[in-house]
C-alpha cells in the first residue's frame, strides 16, 4: 500500500492526527519503548501518573462525612448510612466501592488531600478544567502546568505521554508539547475487511523513509486495537455495560490506559509523566448508582495498576495523582444528583506515598453561597509533586512556592 492510501485509509477511520500519531511526529508505542533511542532518565527517577476524572467527581460522595450531623439533611436520599461507608476514622469514611483504595489507605500508600480548589471558582467544566490544567487560576493560561515542567525539561516530547484521545491541555508548553497515543481502537471504513489490515502496516521494499515510518505508525496502530480487545475480552466491563459510557473513548477504558502505562514502566522508558482519564462524573440526576459504579471501575484500574507497579523497582517509584475540575454543591438537587460545585479531594497513592489525611476537611454549614470553602490549595499539590517526583524546582513553573508536606 502506497502512503496516499494509508493516509486515506486513516482519514476515514478518524484516526488521521490522533492514534499512533504523537506529537512532534508520527511516534508509536513503540517508539517510547524503544529505550536504546532516548535513555536520558536519571537512575533514581520517579514517574508521575497523573489521572483526570472528567465532568466534577462528588467529592463528598468519594470522602464521606458519614458522622457530620449535616451530611444527611443536606444529602436526603443521596446520602450514606454510617454502617455503609468503609470508615477512615470516626468523622470520615470512603464509598463503599472503593474497597480497593481503602486497603491501600490502610497500607498507609494512599493519600487522602481534603477541600482542593482555588480563590474564586468557576462553575464551567471548560474555565474550571483550564485552571486546574495551566494552574494558573487567576487568569487564562495559554501553557499547561506540565508542559512549562517539560520546557525546563527540554528534549524529547516523550518525556510526558499522554494515553487519551487528544493531547490534554496540560502537557503543552511553550517550546515543547508532550506525546499523544490515544488508544479509542479502530473504526473501520465501510467495505475494508480485517484481513487486509496487516497489509497497510508491512513496509515496501525500497520504499521511501517517511513512508515506511507510516507504514510502523500503522501497524503499531493494530497492535494498540489487539491489545484493547484483548483486555476487554479477558476482564470485561464492571458493571456489565460498554466503557465507552464512561466518556473515555470508543473502547479503552482506564484500566486499558494504565495497562499501558504499566508496560512502558516496566520496559524501563524515559519517560517521566502520564495522562490517562476516566469520564463521566457529571451527574446531575439519580446519582449514587451511576456514580458508584464509575468509583467501582475507577478502583478496579487503580488497585490493579498499583499492585502491578509494587513488584518491580521502577513501578516502586510510580506516583499517582487523581483529580476532577470540581466537586458538587453540599445540597443534593431535587433530581437525586448533585449540581457543579467547588472543592473536593485529590488521591495520591503508590509506594513512595505516606498514606493519610492532609487538608482540613470542610464545614458542610460554612459555605460559599451553598458551596464548600477550599481549604487545600491545588498548587500545593501540584508543587510537591513536581519537587518530589520529578525533582523540578515547583515556582518557576507554578508561580507558587508552598507544598504539602509529608505527603512524599
Amino acid at each position: 500500500m502506497d502512503a496516499v492510501t494509508r493516509r486515506k485509509f486513516l482519514i476515514a477511520s478518524g484516526v488521521v492526527g490522533g492514534t499512533a500519531l504523537l506529537a512532534g511526529g508520527a511516534w508509536t508505542v513503540h517508539d517510547i519503548l524503544d529505550t536504546a533511542t532516548w535513555d536520558d532518565r536519571p537512575g533514581d527517577a520517579k514517574t508521575l501518573v497523573l489521572v483526570t476524572l472528567y465532568g466534577g467527581n462528588d467529592g463528598l460522595a468519594t470522602v464521606i462525612p458519614y458522622a457530620d450531623t449535616a451530611y444527611a439533611p443536606a444529602r436526603h436520599e443521596l446520602a450514606y448510612k454510617p454502617e455503609e461507608v468503609l470508615k477512615l476514622d470516626d468523622a470520615l469514611g470512603l464509598n463503599p466501592g472503593l474497597t480497593g483504595l481503602k486497603r491501600m489507605y490502610d497500607a498507609k500508600k494512599l493519600a487522602i488531600v481534603r477541600g482542593v480548589g482555588y480563590p474564586k471558582p468557576d462553575h464551567s467544566h471548560f474555565r474550571s478544567m483550564d485552571i486546574w490544567q495551566t494552574a494558573q487560576p487567576d487568569r487564562p493560561g495559554n501553557t499547561g502546568w506540565l508542559g512549562r515542567w517539560l520546557d525546563a525539561v527540554g528534549g524529547d516530547p516523550r518525556h510526558a505521554v499522554s494515553f487519551e484521545p487528544v493531547l490534554p491541555p496540560l502537557l503543552a508548553g511553550v517550546t515543547t508539547a508532550g506525546a499523544a497515543v490515544p488508544v479509542t481502537g479502530l473504526a473501520l471504513p465501510a467495505g475494508v475487511k480485517p484481513e487486509v489490515l496487516t497489509a497497510f502496516g508491512r513496509p515496501a521494499a525500497g520504499e521511501p523513509k517517511l513512508q515506511a515510518r507510516a507504514a510502523r505508525a500503522f501497524a503499531d496502530l493494530v497492535e494498540v486495537d489487539a491489545m484493547i480487545h484483548s483486555v476487554d475480552e479477558a476482564g470485561g466491563d464492571t458493571d456489565g455495560s460498554s466503557s465507552s459510557g464512561t466518556a473515555t473513548g470508543g473502547r479503552a477504558d482506564l484500566k486499558t490506559q494504565l495497562d499501558l502505562v504499566a508496560r512502558c514502566v516496566e520496559a524501563g522508558v524515559a519517560t517521566r509523566v502520564f495522562s490517562v482519564s476516566l469520564g463521566g462524573f457529571d451527574l446531575h440526576a439519580e446519582e449514587r448508582n451511576s456514580q458508584e459504579i464509575l468509583l467501582k471501575l475507577l478502583d478496579e484500574a487503580l488497585t490493579t495498576f498499583a499492585e502491578r507497579m509494587a513488584k518491580t523497582d521502577a513501578g516502586r517509584k510510580v506516583v499517582v495523582a487523581v483529580y476532577s475540575e470540581f466537586g458538587r454543591r453540599v445540597a443534593a438537587n431535587g433530581s437525586d444528583g448533585t449540581d457543579h460545585g467547588t472543592a473536593s479531594n485529590m488521591f495520591v497513592l503508590g509506594s513512595p506515598v505516606r498514606g493519610g489525611l492532609y487538608g482540613e476537611q470542610p464545614s458542610l454549614t460554612d459555605l460559599d453561597n451553598g458551596d464548600l470553602k477550599f481549604t487545600t490549595d491545588f498548587r500545593a499539590v501540584y508543587a510537591t509533586l513536581l519537587h518530589h517526583v520529578l525533582g523540578a524546582d515547583p515556582e518557576p513553573i507554578l508561580g507558587y512556592k508552598d507544598q504539602l508536606t509529608g505527603i512524599l
